[in-house]
């Protein structure tokens, strides 16, 4: 009686673990190869855009989720910050940092990228819709965009020598 219970919960345990990770599977395939949504956030200024219109003429686009009270976020985005002169002149990438910082903290992310001299395009996810439409975890999550707007890459998290892995696939698209 015990080994059989044993071996009904270890398939249901099983069942179950398969069903968790081919839903991530699926969730991969929906983000990868998709666009971004129509959803609207806010810029620095104020001004409310659809992220579906986000575009860099062409070129490839880096989309980043980051937050004020998330160190390796800040880690990412000034490491990146330290190259991406040099990332524009070498692949014309454009990189547009969406914090998703709520209505509490929002009043940080401007002080801060100012404070750190970010030449990014930054905009405010304040409720999280953009954040849960592309199926953004915890943050830092990095998209890369091909010139036509199509997802080709997204990393979650940061470690560093992680921009280096990112720069590695913006040169794939201006091969």
């Amino acid at each position: 009686m015990k080994k059989t219970f044993l071996l009904a919960l270890g398939v249901v345990f099983a069942l179950g673990s398969f069903t968790v990770l081919n839903n991530l599977s699926d969730d991969d395939k929906t983000k990868t190869g998709g666009k971004l949504p129509d959803v609207k956030v806010t810029s620095l200024e104020g001004k409310q855009v659809s992220a579906s219109t986000f575009s860099n003429e062409g070129k490839p686009m880096v989309v980043n989720f980051w937050a004020t009270w998330c160190s390796p976020c800040k880690r990412e985005l000034n490491t990146i910050h330290e190259v991406y002169e040099d990332w524009v002149d070498e692949t014309g990438v454009k990189i547009v940092a969406v914090s998703i910082d709520d209505a509490r903290n929002m009043h940080k992310v401007k002080p801060y990228a100012d404070s750190k001299g970010w030449e990014y395009e930054i905009y405010i996810d304040k409720n999280s819709d953009l954040k849960r439409a592309m199926g953004v975890g915890n943050p830092p999550m990095t998209f890369l965009l091909d010139g036509d707007g199509n997802i080709v890459y997204k990393h979650s998290g940061y470690s560093p020598g992680d921009e280096d892995e990112l720069y590695e696939e913006i040169q794939k698209l201006v091969e």
